[in-house]
């Protein structure tokens, strides 16, 4: 099988250049490629390298979210690259330090599908739990602002059987109908479901999982998609919608803000990951195959 791997020299790119300049990426109601050979879509951010990362002239940490992250647009080990295969441009995402790889615009109204699977490492400080990854949206704020490498928003989460659960980094907050099973866990359960607020303070949960799996075996493609049409979102696995987001919101000096846009970020969290057939396209109301799964 040919494959060539494009290496992303991220370290000399930042004392180069610095920060990359905002892309005229138009979205358009017909299905767009946001992945090209030269990532020219996306920056990346890295957070604290670990302690068992082989890296000289950093400082690493036992615990990855505190300590000094390397930053934007520093990537030396190469956490996030493209292969090619087959004619397929594929990112690679190697999971060794926490990272994001972040669209440099921000997006809204839009839906986003990509193809993901699982590689096979996998590495401190999540060596021996599941793989982990996501795919944040409506990021907004600084870099670094979850864990000193994640910025605040919402998440579709990417894990070994929990993919589509929701999840909220800082100042993110949202309602989802679920229950409260016990403590620290709750779920869409389609019994006894209320309204729930998921978000930073009063006590509100920031996790909230999927019903039913829906994923397939690691090693194959499985397609996730990301739907969000004003403050209302919807995450989707295999054309099953798993989560129903609504009345998306971002708590600013204390004041409740809606949130209906933001940038896009994929994750790096300990697990070698791969995604392809990263595209968008703008939308206007929820496609009908799934406004009725989702009950719209």
């Amino acid at each position: 099988m040919k494959k060539l791997i494009y290496v992303l020299f991220m370290g000399t790119f930042a004392l180069s250049f610095g920060q990359k300049t905002q892309q005229n990426f138009k979205v358009t109601e017909k299905w767009q490629n946001l992945l090209d050979k030269k990532l020219s879509n996306w920056e990346v951010f890295m957070g604290v390298p670990h302690t068992s990362v082989a890296l000289e002239g950093h400082e690493k940490s036992e615990n990855v979210h505190h300590g000094t992250p390397l930053g934007l647009n520093n990537d030396p080990k190469n956490v996030f690259s493209i292969v090619e295969e087959n004619e397929d441009i594929i990112l690679k995402v190697t999971g060794e330090i926490y990272g994001g790889l972040t669209t440099i615009q921000e997006f809204e109204n839009y839906h986003l599908k990509v193809k993901f699977k699982w590689g096979e490492k996998k590495w401190e400080p999540r060596l021996n739990v599941k793989r982990d990854n996501g795919i944040l949206y409506h990021c907004h704020g600084d870099h670094g602002a979850f864990w000193n490498v994640w910025m605040s928003g919402l998440e579709c989460q990417i894990q070994e059987g929990d993919t589509g659960d929701f999840v909220t980094l800082v100042n993110a907050r949202a309602d989802v109908i679920s229950t409260k099973l016990k403590k620290d866990l709750y779920k869409v359960t389609g019994e006894n479901d209320k309204t729930i607020t998921y978000g930073a303070g009063n006590g509100n949960p920031g996790y909230c999982h999927i019903n039913t799996p829906n994923e397939k075996p690691n090693g194959e493609w499985n397609t996730v998609e990301v739907i969000c049409v004003g403050n209302q979102s919807i995450h989707v696995v295999n054309d099953k919608v798993v989560m129903v987001v609504k009345n998306s919101r971002k708590v600013i000096n204390g004041e409740e803000l809606t949130l209906t846009k933001g940038k896009i970020q994929l994750q790096s969290e300990g697990a070698e990951a791969y995604y392809k057939d990263i595209q968008i396209r703008s939308i206007s109301k929820f496609p009908k195959k799934y406004k009725k799964q989702a009950r719209l």
